[in-house]
């Protein structure tokens, strides 16, 4: 089949080179692509916000099936408009994807269906926003209620942190725009972080392997939110036990609350007193694709497929096999503001250490910086050792001005395996 790749980044270029190991796949073509993907087929201009560009797109190129990315063209309601045009398209509906295009929503649903996670309270007016954080002292998360690139979500460790993120969302200086002008103040929540992927096909769903990020722009966990700089899969924190309370708890009620088509993604903290969701998407993340689909032995394309004709129990589930670890290389003063057009050498070297190189934030003729988080530097092993050496290994190869990266992705959950091989 001829098939369709929406979206630009790391995560799209992993997706493409998984779509390209499947003897299904006849011809793969990315919009708008980059130049790592471009190597893996055609790329084309669209606007990913607009669905009925896509759709266009998908009609003249002939594609037999359409991949969505990004979160941007779900939540305007591309597989709405493919439905409509009787296009064969994965991903959630409009109505589904608001799971993550609003926060709001998404707390109030689960409230309403008693799926564990923080208190909290929903604010679009500043002042009351402020007189509820005087009675909620820190630490507290302030979140823009809209999508915000995985940068709206504020940790806040002093009440004046907290003041001040309120003020900057729902204030003047509104820095997410309409997405800030709702906002959630709930409960810091202790413990550590994992993500959870879950492919529907609007009954049924099978898990891919769990993965942890590292959202923190500097070494352990400080600075500011980013899109993300690391991860690695499989994260030894959801041992199998947790995965069962997850099922019970957190995924099977959430789909007896929606119809759901599509990637899952949980974002869950694992609390003294079990896990709780800090968020949904509803589409694979950003590193964590890069980890996750290292590990995956199926035919993800077949799966995919699956899933959008209702059919993903024809499906067998597949354990991961090994670990993947991905080390995120970000332009000088990301999430900031950030230099492009800065040039980048050292692939190759880096691609003969072993890692796989994939584009995040790049443009070609000569390769250069073209965004924030630029490279995804990927490494598989055996051991989640292994898959880090690799992945450090090819980071040392790439040079660009003022490049930045993490130097302990994945530190967690070497911690965590010595742990479990202890006892």
């Amino acid at each position: 089949m001829k098939v369709l790749l929406i979206g630009s980044g790391g995560r799209e270029h992993a997706i493409a080179l998984k779509i390209k190991e499947s003897p299904l796949c006849d011809e793969l073509v990315c919009a708008p692509g980059n130049p790592g993907m471009a190597m893996l087929g055609k790329c084309f201009g669209v606007d990913v916000s607009s669905p009925k560009e896509i759709a266009e797109l998908a009609k003249k190129e002939n594609a037999d099936f359409t991949i969505i990315g990004p979160e941007i063209p779900l939540v305007a309601g591309v597989a709405d408009e493919f439905k409509k045009q009787g296009l064969q398209i994965f991903g959630p509906t409009k109505a589904a994807a608001m799971l993550e295009g609003s926060k709001a929503f998404s707390k109030e649903f689960m409230k309403k269906h008693n799926i564990p996670t923080a208190a909290y309270e929903t604010f679009t007016d500043l002042q009351k926003a402020k007189d509820y954080l005087k009675e909620h002292p820190a630490p507290i998360v302030v979140k823009a209620s809209g999508l915000a690139a995985g940068k709206g979500a504020v940790v806040c460790m002093s009440n004046e942190e907290a003041q001040s993120a309120v003020e900057e969302m729902l204030g003047e200086k509104a820095v997410f725009g309409e997405s800030g002008k709702t906002v959630v103040i709930e409960e810091f929540m202790e413990g550590e972080e994992a993500s959870i992927f879950a492919v529907c096909d609007g009954k049924d769903y099978i898990f891919l392997a769990p993965a942890q990020d590292h959202k923190r722009v500097f070494d352990d966990d400080k600075g500011p939110n980013t899109g993300g700089m690391g991860a690695y899969a499989p994260a030894p924190l959801v041992n199998d036990e947790m995965l069962k309370r997850i099922k019970k708890e957190i995924v099977d009620p959430t789909l007896k609350g929606i119809e759901y088509t599509g990637i899952l993604f949980i974002g869950i903290m694992a609390t003294k007193s079990g896990p709780k969701v800090v968020e949904y998407n509803c589409r694979l993340g950003d590193p964590e694709t890069q980890a996750i689909l290292g590990v995956y032995s199926g035919d993800l394309l077949e799966l995919f497929y699956k899933a959008a004709q209702g059919k993903i129990k024809e499906i067998p589930e597949t354990k991961p096999q090994g670990y993947a670890a991905v080390v995120v290389m970000a332009s000088e003063g990301y999430p900031g503001k950030y230099k492009s057009a800065v040039p980048i050498t050292g692939i190759e070297e880096a691609e003969k250490k072993g890692a796989t190189i994939l584009h995040a934030g790049t443009r070609d003729n000569p390769l250069q910086t073209a965004g924030g988080r630029v490279l995804c530097v990927v490494g598989k092993g055996k051991t989640l050792k292994a898959a880090l050496d690799i992945a450090y290994s090819g980071v040392k190869e790439i040079k660009f001005e003022g490049a930045h990266w993490r130097k302990d992705i994945g530190k967690k959950g070497l911690n965590a395996s010595q742990s479990i091989q202890k006892t």
